[in-house]
C-alpha cells in the first residue's frame, strides 16, 4: 500500500514542488539544480527509499553546488530516519 501511494506521489511530482520543498528547507535551487533532482527523483525513487543511495548521491555530488549537495544529504538522512518505519 506505501509504496503505491509512493509511486503516485511521484507520478504527480513537478518542479515546483522540488523548489516549495527546498526553499522551505533553507536551500536555493537553480533550475538545472531542480532539474537535475527532479530527474533524478522520478527515475530512482525505489532505490532513494528502499535501496542504497550512495551511488546516487555520489553522483548528484558531482552536479550540484557543494553547499546544495550537503542540505540535499542532511535532509535525506533526516527524513530517512523519520519515516524508516512507514516504509
Amino acid at each position: 500500500m506505501n509504496e503505491f501511494l509512493i509511486k503516485q506521489y511521484i507520478a504527480n511530482l513537478s518542479f515546483g514542488d522540488i523548489n516549495n520543498f527546498a526553499s522551505s528547507n533553507g536551500v536555493s535551487l537553480n533550475h538545472d539544480e531542480t532539474e537535475i533532482i527532479y530527474n533524478n527523483i522520478k527515475n530512482n525513487w525505489r532505490t532513494i527509499i528502499y535501496g542504497n543511495p550512495r551511488g546516487i548521491l555520489n553522483d548528484l555530488k558531482d552536479q550540484l553546488e557543494p553547499d546544495t549537495y550537503i542540505k540535499i544529504e542532511e535532509l535525506y538522512v533526516s527524513f530517512k530516519d523519520k519515516f524508516q518505519n512507514y516504509l
